[in-house]
């Protein structure tokens, strides 16, 4: 992937790439789809893919990979090769935007490098997982997968935006065992690295402006997700350490306090800007068993939050990041479809791990 700097001269093509963006969109499986896939084998979830736009991914990797293993590789490989394509289309301003935001995925693979390690997975395997959409150059993934140890991956990340959270993760990954700190800190490297040098000031209607506020409502979900977590686990543990700065839903603070509470927080959710999206994924809280059942409604109601700013600023860097979320939303679900199948789950029980809209 070229670097943030590269192309971050003249003019943005907003209309160029929104039109692209558009055609990309309208070609995503939709719940229909997920209605069919979750009826489906393996194989048949398959040859299904091989039909679809992941036919030349599947075709490229099915000589290495079979069943499940050839779904995901193939998604990994088809999602890394859209964004690649994305920031191809996008110039100017437009392209620093999109850029920053895209490297989520290299937080997404410090965390699968992590994880492949801490649980003795072969370097093919974590490899695999890699989705190549980020800005770390071949020589740092390489670096990464040469890792053999936890310690040792840190060490490799000396230099980069998540040095410094991760250095300070390994205390609590050492005392407890776990991995949480450590991801957790991979993913609060990255949000507060993407707000970090964002003007103050800014008009809301701006490039800047709306990419700001996009930015800050993720923020503010990820941190609802864990604010609600802690309070459902009845666990003594320091809200802060799952705190992410830039958001609006609530400061260090008020998170801190609201923990502790499970219906003033929800009380707060409902008085905020959100309350209108999180309406349903609210109801669904006081309703249900599990945690996860709100968590996927959280992340439709994030969807419909992104495709409300996408439709109310058209010609705007808005459309172009709900794609991108919406696009992950596909393969996040087409993968646990994949692995319902494998595990001999029924449709009904893969259906409730979906993200619907």
């Amino acid at each position: 992937m070229n670097t943030l700097t590269d192309q971050n001269q003249g003019a943005s093509n907003y209309e160029y790439v929104i039109a692209r963006v558009r055609s990309r969109r309208a070609s995503l499986f939709g719940d229909d789809d997920y209605r069919k896939l979750v009826r489906m084998g393996t194989s048949e979830i398959a040859r299904f893919m091989e039909e679809t736009e992941y036919e030349t991914e599947m075709n490229a990797l099915g000589s290495r990979h079979s069943g499940v293993d050839l779904v995901e590789y193939a998604l990994n490989r088809n999602l890394a090769k859209h964004f690649d394509d994305l920031l191809e289309w996008c110039d100017g301003r437009l392209y620093d935007l999109v850029a920053r935001y895209l490297r989520k995925f290299d937080a997404w693979n410090v965390k699968t490098v992590i994880r492949g390690l801490y649980s003795g997975a072969d370097r093919e395997d974590i490899e695999d997982d890699l989705i190549r959409a980020g800005e770390f150059s071949d020589n740092q993934v390489e670096q990464l997968l040469a890792a053999e140890s936890v310690d040792e991956a840190v060490e490799v990340l000396s230099g980069t935006m998540f040095e410094d959270e991760l250095t300070a993760a390994m205390e609590d990954y050492e005392d407890s065992g776990t991995l949480v700190a450590l991801e957790n800190a991979a993913d609060r490297a990255f949000y507060e690295t993407l707000l970090s040098g964002m003007p103050d000031n800014v008009e809301n209607d701006s490039p800047t402006g709306l990419y700001l506020e996009f930015l800050r409502g993720e923020v503010d979900f990820r941190n609802l997700r864990n604010a609600l977590r802690i309070a459902r686990s009845g666990a003594d543990i320091d809200p802060a350490e799952y705190f992410i700065t830039g958001g609006r839903l609530f400061d260090a603070a008020e998170m801190n306090q609201l923990v502790g509470n499970l219906d003033q927080l929800v009380e707060h959710i409902r008085q905020s800007t959100y309350g209108e999206e999180l309406d349903d994924a609210l109801n669904q809280l006081a309703e249900a068993d599990a945690l996860i059942e709100f968590e996927h409604a959280l992340d439709s109601a994030l969807l419909e939050y992104a495709d409300r700013l996408a439709n109310r600023y058209p010609m705007s860097v808005c459309s172009v990041l709900s794609y991108v979320l919406a696009k992950e939303r596909e393969v996040d679900n087409i993968r646990a479809i994949a692995r319902g199948r494998e595990a001999g789950l029924g449709p009904d029980e893969i259906e409730q791990e979906l993200v619907m809209l």
